[in-house]
């Protein structure tokens, strides 16, 4: 999940839609870890603001269920960083990647990657752990950078690192692979920042509504508070339609 242009208002906004999904994940049942987290300066509606964040949800369908969450959000509020009041638009994207399960299934030359360590920090630059446990991996071919800071040891960090890793190089070749096909095709499609799948309008009226499926809501405190159903179904249903 990343904070878009807009500096603390998009930060704040991606904060909420953490904790959005993690609502929704919790009441599914699924299990729920934050990876890693970058803190922005300041706090919002939601404490600390973010600027990205990584999260593990474990548990039935997720994959199938989330999958479709994955693009550009887009909220509509008056900005909670403006003296004089004034609405804000914000965008933050959320990216949904299955996990990989074997890492030796995608071949990583050691030379690709630049592997550093740091200090597992939480809200505010508070150490959780004094020695340098946290792993971040920049794989520099594609640019991707991962990290992890949610183990007590060094050595897990990087596992899960290197999975997180893997698991988006997969993504990546799915993508490509998707490009290609488009062209072939003669289509143009937004691979990753395209225009918004979903508006979140709390100001001047309250609705949510998916671009995609026409779904739409007025409850828009219920839907930040992880009542994510109306969408999911309409997700699913779309799918069914496509087939």
């Amino acid at each position: 999940m990343y904070a878009g242009a807009g500096g603390q208002d998009a930060q704040d906004w991606a904060s909420m839609l953490l904790r959005m999904y993690i609502r929704y994940a919790e009441e599914q049942g699924w299990r729920v870890t934050i990876v890693h987290q970058h803190f922005g300066e300041g706090s919002g509606e939601e404490g600390l603001v973010t600027k990205n964040a990584t999260m593990e949800i474990s548990g039935k369908y997720v994959y199938g269920n989330l999958k479709k969450e994955m693009g550009v959000h887009r909220l509509v509020r008056v900005s909670p960083f403006s003296s004089q009041k004034l609405r804000h638009t914000s965008f933050a994207f959320v990216e949904v990647i299955p996990e990989v399960e074997e890492v030796d299934s995608i071949e990583i030359p050691k030379d690709d990657l630049v592997i550093d360590t740091f200090r597992s920090s939480g809200p505010g630059g508070q150490n959780v752990n004094k020695r340098e446990t946290a792993i971040r991996i920049h794989h520099v071919p594609t640019g991707i950078i991962v990290a992890c800071q949610s183990q007590r040891n060094q050595q897990a960090n990087k596992e899960q690192a290197m999975r997180l890793l893997v698991s988006r190089l997969a993504g990546e070749l799915e993508k490509q692979k998707a490009h290609e096909v488009s062209e072939l095709k003669g289509e143009r499609v937004n691979i990753e920042w395209g225009s918004q799948i979903r508006s979140y309008v709390l100001h001047p009226y309250q609705m949510v509504k998916d671009h995609r499926t026409g779904a739409e809501t007025s409850r828009v405190k219920n839907v930040l508070e992880g009542d994510l159903g109306l969408f999911i179904e309409a997700e699913l249903g779309l799918d069914d339609v496509k087939k």
